[in-house]
Formats: structure tokens, C-alpha cells, sequence
């Protein structure tokens, strides 16, 4: 059964660790739903795992529902979050209402993930749940403001700027988000923000103190190999794996080893097969 936000609130007054994982697909989501999963992001982050982007900049709303409907598709059963792309909710309240309404009904998700902390971040986070959409905020090491950051550096490791994040974060739930996600901070402040905030804290390289840990999929069974993060574990070798069949199977096409038409081609019954011959000599 899909957990809900009642759900998600009594794991985390209960100290019950929430299962969080990235999906972009119908298959990857199916998998991760019998895995027994709680909760996945589609992230915008498939713009660079699965879109081939250096960033996550280039991706749009249209490209967002598309993944986050394959998700659906494939994990009917588990709770979906979908990120908010850069530049769908920063203009306006009306602009982001707007384009969270649209997640929510052409894509089914159940949450919408915005990032950022800043006074106008909020305002769009509160005008956004006052139309009765659970929303997701996120600080810390956040993809779209990775310009400013000068990369993707983790942050709050000073205590003036743990400080800020703890404040972040406080303002990020009074303004009405259900959740948040902590990004790329030292494992003592994703403990303090866990502690000063009564909604469900999730982490993602913030240590093992928040209420749930959140990881990108294709870095955690090896998949994308192009950079690893610091707090990321593997728990898997799915990237080899690919390569070793797909350095077999071209080997064997090009050896004449595949097919064997004993065992991978259809056939035809012996009289059929005479009959061919026959009409084939006619033309």
C-alpha cells in the first residue's frame, strides 16, 4: 500500500528510517516498488543521469512529466515526488501554482520538490500548499543554485553557514512545506536541522541523523560513473555488468556465435519449409 504523508510523519516521530531513491523510468520504478521503497524522486537530476546534460538547467516541465509519468506507471504503488525545473516556479506564485498544478494532474506525482531557501522560495512554497499540494523544500547543496555556490560543493560548514541552514530550513516548514531534503552537509547539521523541525527531514549526504536517507539511483548500483559523490555507497555494479553483456554480444554477432539458429530463430514445419523451396524456385 502507498504510504501517505500521516505515514511518513508517524516513521518520523517514531525514529522508523524512511527509503528514498531516485527513478526515472518505468523499469527502474518497478523495481524499486517490489525492493520495497518508500518514497522516489524524480529528480531533476535526470537531466544529467539520463538527459546526457552538464546540468540540470536544460530540463523542462514537459520533460519532467514525461519521466515522472513513466515512474508513476511503473510504481503505482509508492509514494512520488516530483522536482520542480529550473526557472517553473521562480518568476511567480501564480507561475509556480501553475506549473505544480500541472505535475500533479498530468503526471499523478504526490508531491512536487522545490529547491532553495530564500524569502521568495518560500513565498512560493506557501502558495503552493495553500492550493492543497504537499510540497518538498531543499537546502544545502542545491543543483540550481550551483552557479552561485561555485559548483556543487558541499555547504553549511562553517557555523555561520550551518547556522543560516538550520534558519532555512524553519522558514521552509512554517511556510507550510510536508517535508524537506538536506543536501551536502556535515552530519552534525543535518542532525541539528532534524532536531529544531517537526516535519519529516530527509538526507542525502547530511549523515544518518535525519529521518530518511535519499540516494541517486545510477550512483548507488553503479551505473553513472561519470563522477561519484563523497557520501555516496555502491551497492552494485550495474555499469559493468552492461558493459560485460555488451562487450559479449558483439562478439558473438561478429563471430557469427549469435544467433544460433537452433535455439534463438522460429522454424517451420518440414512441409511448410519444402513448399518454400518449391515457390521460391517459381520466381
Amino acid at each position: 500500500m502507498k504510504k501517505s504523508i500521516i505515514d511518513f510523519r508517524r516513521m518520523a516521530a517514531e525514529g522508523e528510517k524512511i527509503v528514498y531513491l531516485t527513478g526515472y523510468d518505468y523499469l527502474t520504478a518497478k523495481y524499486e516498488e517490489r525492493a520495497g521503497v518508500d518514497m522516489i524522486l524524480v529528480g531533476d537530476s535526470l537531466g544529467m543521469v539520463t538527459l546526457g546534460h552538464e546540468t540540470t538547467y536544460p530540463v523542462t516541465m514537459d520533460d519532467m512529466i514525461a519521466h515522472c509519468s513513466a515512474v508513476r506507471r511503473g510504481a503505482p504503488n509508492t509514494f512520488i515526488v516530483g522536482d520542480m525545473p529550473y526557472m517553473s516556479y521562480q518568476i511567480s506564485d501564480e507561475e509556480a501554482v501553475f506549473n505544480a498544478g500541472r505535475f500533479t494532474k498530468e503526471s499523478l506525482v504526490d508531491a512536487i520538490k522545490l529547491e532553495g531557501g530564500t524569502d521568495s522560495v518560500c513565498e512560493r512554497i506557501k502558495a503552493i500548499a495553500d492550493v492543497g499540494i504537499l510540497v518538498m523544500g531543499h537546502i544545502g547543496l542545491t543543483p540550481q543554485f550551483a552557479a552561485q555556490m561555485g559548483g556543487y560543493k558541499a555547504q553549511g560548514k562553517s557555523a555561520d553557514a550551518a547556522i543560516e541552514l538550520v534558519k532555512q530550513a524553519m522558514k521552509i516548514e512554517e511556510a507550510g512545506a510536508a517535508f524537506i531534503l538536506v543536501e551536502g552537509v556535515p552530519a552534525v547539521v543535518g542532525k541539528a536541522i532534524t532536531e529544531k523541525l517537526s516535519i519529516p527531514v530527509l538526507g542525502i549526504g547530511a549523515g544518518s541523523y535525519t529521518d530518511g536517507q535519499l540516494l541517486i539511483y545510477a550512483d548507488m548500483v553503479g551505473y553513472y560513473d561519470d563522477f561519484t559523490p563523497k557520501f555516496v555507497k555502491k551497492y552494485a555494479d550495474v555499469g559493468g555488468e552492461l558493459l560485460k553483456g555488451f562487450t559479449a554480444y558483439c562478439e558473438e554477432v561478429r563471430s557469427g556465435a549469435f544467433p544460433d539458429d537452433s535455439k534463438h530463430a522460429y522454424v517451420i514445419a518440414d512441409e511448410e519449409a519444402a513448399e518454400l523451396e518449391k515457390l521460391l524456385k517459381e520466381i
